[in-house]
């Protein structure tokens, strides 16, 4: 009788999972930036909806800045733990390099902010677009540390100009980078920034969403 409860516990599980809809965080092809708040570091880096190959998406232009656009999202990611999108950026930063302060830029960024009651605590992943660091790469960001873990999901010039897409398994990425389960997640950021290699460039995101496995 204990077998037949756990797999009628375990079929209830599933059945829950199965009926949570994704949240839809980033929902730019419905022409949606309600939520998005900007945060500006170095200058302002221009975000704005466009239409490309006939569907909405957002567009970044920075020239020589560094901001971003954040949303609040309280989530548990027990439940939705896969994190989808997909982005395509005009290139690479020639003189960026991820391993120092000098090179921290990317053309694309997509953040997974976990706040914590006190500041020091807090966490965040960010998954790039390399400049030149391979594909898997994860490093600690030049300016946090280890507070802020990168991992480059795309990388180089091979890509540049393609959609590409990608759907992560946030909670394994968390338990890897930091060796622990992770707090509830408290915002989602994206980041199209330039300012520290005085450099150019141009992304665009697609729609953003955390869902179930």
């Amino acid at each position: 009788m204990r077998r037949v409860g756990l797999i009628l516990l375990a079929l209830l599980g599933l059945v829950l999972a199965a009926g949570l809809a994704p949240l839809v965080v980033g929902d730019f092809s419905g022409g949606d930036l309600s939520g998005w708040e900007p945060e500006e570091f170095s200058g302002r880096t221009a975000y704005s909806l466009v239409t490309d190959n006939g569907r909405q998406v957002l567009m970044a232009v920075s020239s020589g800045t560094a901001s971003g656009l954040v949303k609040k999202v309280e989530l548990e990611l027990n439940d939705r733990p896969m994190l989808s999108w997909s982005w395509k950026i005009q290139g690479t930063l020639a003189k960026g390099n991820g391993l120092t302060k000098e090179g921290d830029d990317f053309a694309a960024r997509v953040y997974l902010v976990f706040p914590s009651f006190f500041f020091w605590n807090t966490r965040a992943i960010t998954y790039v677009w390399a400049n030149r660091l391979p594909v898997g790469r994860a490093w600690p960001n030049a300016f946090t540390g280890k507070a802020v873990m990168m991992l480059a999901v795309d990388s180089g010039e091979a890509k540049a100009g393609q959609w590409v897409s990608h759907r992560r398994d946030v909670l394994a990425d968390y338990r890897r980078l930091f060796g622990e389960d992770p707090p509830t997640l408290g915002a989602v950021a994206l980041m199209t920034d330039s300012d520290n290699s005085k450099g150019r460039a141009k992304a665009w995101y697609g729609d953003i969403a955390l869902s179930p496995r």
